[in-house]
């Protein structure tokens, strides 16, 4: 009895009828894909009948390798983390904790609604709890007493978690594009300098630097005046 045929008959002739080929359906494939429609939908759209329909595939298929959408929103935090860059180990540990806040910064920029994602459950996967070990034993190779590590830990975290949320949330005010996010600011620096000057002083005289856009420099900024602390705190 012949064999049924598996691949195309002229698999690079061009001609003849050509069967598609099946990808097997896994648990990277579906976290990729859900990576693919976060970004397109946003959080709050993302479902597993989104991610079927992208994948081509019945819904119920995704529960074979996903338990629910609980344990994807986990698997896509892990995916994101495993981008992140590790500091270089042979750096003092103020640089090693500055190379981390911005590599966590920078994998956030690159999927929507990452904070929100990062926010929304308890680190459990491996990538996502490797990143928190690096920021411990930053803080332990340095000295830092046991007690205060997962405080100083969460203090950088919570920075750049909230740093990238005022970004995100300001940028999505403004529109695309420096142009837009310079108009926006200087609409909000007119209404500041509008207000009357004996009860608001100090908003009219700070507006232009409550309203500016040196992200770069305000977000390095808050992690300078982090490191000083810890210093501090080592030193006592």
């Amino acid at each position: 009895m012949a064999r049924k045929r598996t691949v195309p008959q002229h698999p690079f002739s061009g001609t003849g009828e050509q069967e598609e080929l099946h990808i097997p359906l896994d648990r990277d494939r579906i976290v990729r894909t859900a990576l693919r429609v976060l970004n397109e939908f946003g959080l709050k759209e993302l479902s597993m009948r989104k991610i079927a329909d992208e994948l081509q595939v019945k819904t119920a298929s995704l529960y074979y390798h996903v338990k629910d959408k609980e344990q994807l929103l986990q698997l896509i935090g892990d995916k994101i983390s495993e981008e992140m860059d590790r500091p270089d180990p042979d750096l003092p540990w103020q640089e090693q904790l500055i190379q981390w806040g911005h590599a966590f910064r920078r994998v956030l920029h690159r999927y929507r609604d990452a904070v929100d994602l990062f926010n929304g459950g308890i680190a459990m996967g491996y990538h996502r709890l490797l990143q928190i070990e690096r920021l411990y034993q930053i803080f332990a190779s340095a000295g830092f007493a046991d007690g205060h590590i997962p405080w100083m830990a969460s203090m950088v975290k919570n920075h750049v978690l909230g740093f990238v949320a005022e970004e995100v949330r300001l940028k999505g005010m403004a529109g695309s594009g420096e142009e837009a996010q310079a108009q926006l600011s200087e609409e909000y620096a007119r209404f500041f300098r509008s207000l009357p000057r004996e009860q608001f002083p100090n908003m009219i005289r700070l507006a232009s630097h409550t309203t500016g856009t040196g992200w770069q420099e305000e977000f390095e900024f808050g992690l300078d005046v982090l490191m000083d602390g810890f210093r501090q705190r080592l030193t006592d």
